[in-house]
């Protein structure tokens, strides 16, 4: 019989976070060996529960549920997107500004669908989220990735993102608070996106999904709510700030210069509407959630769990020799690196396929993440301490290994 094979669309799409290594891990799980995952932030995993309020508030309102909702979303959720929309200063957004989707990720597929012809360019950032990446080929489109320099706190350099626009640059990602970096970016630089933005006519688009998960004291700036002459579009959702990445349910608001971009917007509500509308138990929680009690604060305080095993990871990776990372401002995820001179690595893919295999410890590898070069890998640091020690001391021991092999 024909092989029946993948879509061409496919050939440049990947998605490392749940790749190949992901694979290898499950199926050692299904002989029996345990694997410690660092590898996915999917915080009830590690006992990180969605508030019990939200959880309440869903379960009330399930009977209410079993029918399609409007293509953007319940009312009283948008209503209350809109009200954030306001405290986080971005003007002038209106009910229907706001489109809620079965997470950030949908989306975000949505956004570059309604927006790409075959052969239009994204700014994107390098290291990025992938699946910004894969949104972007998926839609017929290249993928330009600015280098953000690591040197500077993982901040976006300028000259070079200034050097990937050409005329069929269409749009400009910013990934604020970063994943998988931890950068946050301040609001001087902020508008300096802005004025790139201006200037070659972009739309900016800005996830925001961890811009409450904040450590030493750090605040986040929206830079949709810094200019209303450019069109922006703002992503967020349930998923990391209130722990609820199974409910599927994020949102994008629509700010900024509308006028011009009519037609765009009409494309969204086609593609809105096409998917008749998104889960609708879940988003009974987004009122809850935005108006309650903020427990994440709880959480990234100096004394909080996340605040705690952040400093711990951080401080056990950069003990091992030749391991620089910077710490993170926001988000749970570490970025480290290998010093080249001391783990020469031709094949970062390679490289956490031999420590899950060797130590039982399962990371993603930094060209995972678009990144240019084979020296970083993510570290997610959800794991409560005493496992976040036992993980980095099984890497520091591979690594040992690694240096011993490779010693000139």
């Amino acid at each position: 019989m024909r092989s029946i094979t993948k879509s061409s669309k496919l050939a440049n799409v990947c998605y490392d976070i749940r790749g190949p290594v992901l694979e290898r891990a499950r199926r050692m799980e299904d002989d029996g060996q345990h694997i410690i995952k660092l590898n996915i932030g999917n915080p009830a995993t590690f006992g990180f529960e969605v508030p019990e309020e939200i959880l309440q508030d869903v379960i009330h309102n399930l009977s209410a549920a079993s029918g399609y909702c409007d293509s953007k979303g319940l009312f009283a959720a948008r209503k209350a997107i809109m009200h954030y929309s306001q405290e986080k200063k971005i003007p002038n957004v209106q009910m229907d500004d706001i489109f809620i989707g079965n997470g950030v990720s949908e989306l975000v597929v949505l956004a570059m669908q309604a927006l790409l012809d075959n052969g239009d360019e994204v700014l994107i950032p390098m290291p990025d989220y992938p699946l910004w990446t894969a949104a972007v080929v998926l839609s017929g489109g290249i993928a330009r990735h600015y280098v953000c320099d690591e040197e500077s706190g993982w901040l976006p350099d300028l000259d070079d993102l200034r050097s990937k626009i050409n005329d069929r640059t269409r749009a400009l990602v910013i990934i604020n608070p970063n994943n998988p970096t931890g950068a946050l970016y301040p609001e001087s630089l902020l508008h300096e996106l802005i004025e790139i933005a201006r200037q070659h006519q972009l739309i900016i688009y800005s996830d925001e999904i961890y811009d409450k998960i904040l450590y030493d004291g750090a605040t986040h700036t929206s830079i949709a709510s810094l200019a209303d002459d450019i069109l922006f579009i703002t992503f967020n959702g349930l998923s990391k700030n209130y722990r609820a990445a199974g409910f599927r349910s994020g949102w994008a608001i629509v700010s900024g210069k509308k006028n011009h971009a009519e037609d765009y917007i009409a494309g969204l509500n086609m593609l809105a509407s096409m998917r008749l509308c998104a889960n609708v138990p879940s988003q009974f929680g987004i009122q809850t959630a935005l108006g309650g009690y903020q427990s994440i604060y709880d959480l990234t305080l100096p004394t909080g769990r996340l605040k705690r095993q952040r400093d711990v990871a951080w401080e056990l990776l950069t003990d091992i020799p030749g391991v620089s990372c910077y710490k993170p401002s926001a988000a749970m995820y570490l970025f480290p690196k290998l010093d080249p001179k001391i783990y020469p690595v031709m094949d970062d893919q390679q490289l956490v396929l031999d420590l899950l295999l060797e130590e039982k410890v399962l990371l993603v590898q930094g060209s995972g993440f678009n990144w240019m070069n084979p020296d970083h890998f993510r570290v997610v640091f959800l794991p409560n301490t005493d496992d976040l020690k036992e993980a980095i001391s099984r890497i520091a021991h591979f690594l040992h290994r690694y240096r011993k092999r490779h010693a000139t």
